[in-house]
């Protein structure tokens, strides 16, 4: 059983299981982590700028207060039993060898606000330049933070940035979401949007509203669902989803609605998770060249 302690530059979990941190941030679920050349991963959760170091089963979270070692747990979903996870899932021979490469993938807790501004940016986009737009949003119009003698800035709220312009963001580097942005900004801080509401609902119920809000489909509502509102039977389909389901699951013509049912029928509950180990085994281990 994991536990935390402090140490002399922060806090560390100790015996954590079916954890690995580069896995984990690198499976395109989140844009705010950054690898250094040692392997450990430097970036800003909640507004807390830290370091995130692996050694074996201990997680250092440098920068890191004892004091939040209950956000850590609920942000890296250390309650959540892994483990049964993999097993039930590893019943399908595909996901049982995507599994395998992807391990110690675990989804994030992220916040709702922050996951739908990233996200409606992620949309026809690269992960360096979604995190490069993120980046400077935060720069632009977050809190400041000094971590490591160096400036880190938080994602802003929906006050600081209701009152950003479409060109203001277009410079951030968002581009043509940059409209979508300032409208659904301006619907949440207004009130007109309840993210709390959209929560509480079911995963159906929930994905209809989000795709009512501008700029945001049906591939970027999953993501929102599931990286934000612990929908963990939403299937999020893109390029990567798409090529390897069409591959080792349906026909290549199949519909990429009728790709996201099949895998929230097939794997129900679960489906999230199942989306994440083949997201990872296809980008990662697969590569373009084999689909």
């Amino acid at each position: 059983m994991y536990k935390f302690q402090e140490y002399s530059e922060g806090i560390v979990i100790r015996d954590t299981e079916d954890f690995d941190i580069k896995q984990t941030f690198d499976c395109g679920q989140c844009f705010r982590w950054n690898e250094d050349n040692d392997g450990s991963y430097v970036g800003v959760a909640h507004g807390r700028a830290v370091r995130i170091i692996q050694d074996r089963n201990d997680i250092y979270i440098k920068g890191g207060k004892i004091e939040d070692k209950y956000f850590w747990e609920d942000y890296f979903d250390l309650k959540r039993d892994y483990k049964n996870i993999k097993k039930e899932l590893s019943k399908d021979k595909i996901l049982k060898e995507a599994i395998q490469y992807g391990e110690g993938i675990r989804i994030l807790n992220q916040d709702m606000f922050e996951i739908i501004v990233s996200f409606i940016i992620s949309a026809n986009n690269r992960i360096p330049m979604i995190k490069r737009a993120v980046e400077n949003i935060s720069r632009r119009y977050g809190e400041e933070i000094e971590f490591e003698g160096r400036k880190f800035y938080a994602f802003p709220n929906a006050e600081r940035l209701k009152d950003a312009k479409v060109e203001e963001l277009e410079a951030c580097g968002t581009g043509f979401r940059a409209p979508y942005i300032v409208d659904t900004v301006s619907k949440i801080y207004k009130g007109e949007v309840d993210l709390n509401h959209i929560k509480s609902l079911n995963t159906d119920d929930a994905h209809k509203e989000l795709i009512k809000l501008k700029g945001i489909g049906p591939k970027v509502a999953d993501c929102i669902l599931l990286f934000s509102m612990q929908k963990y039977d939403a299937f999020p389909v893109d390029v990567w989803v798409k090529r390897v389901m069409q591959h080792f699951y349906l026909a290549p013509d199949v519909s990429l609605n009728k790709i996201r049912q099949f895998g929230r029928d097939k794997f129900k509950e679960l489906a999230g998770f199942a989306q994440q180990y083949l997201f990872y085994y296809a980008r990662e281990f697969k590569g373009k060249d084999a689909f």
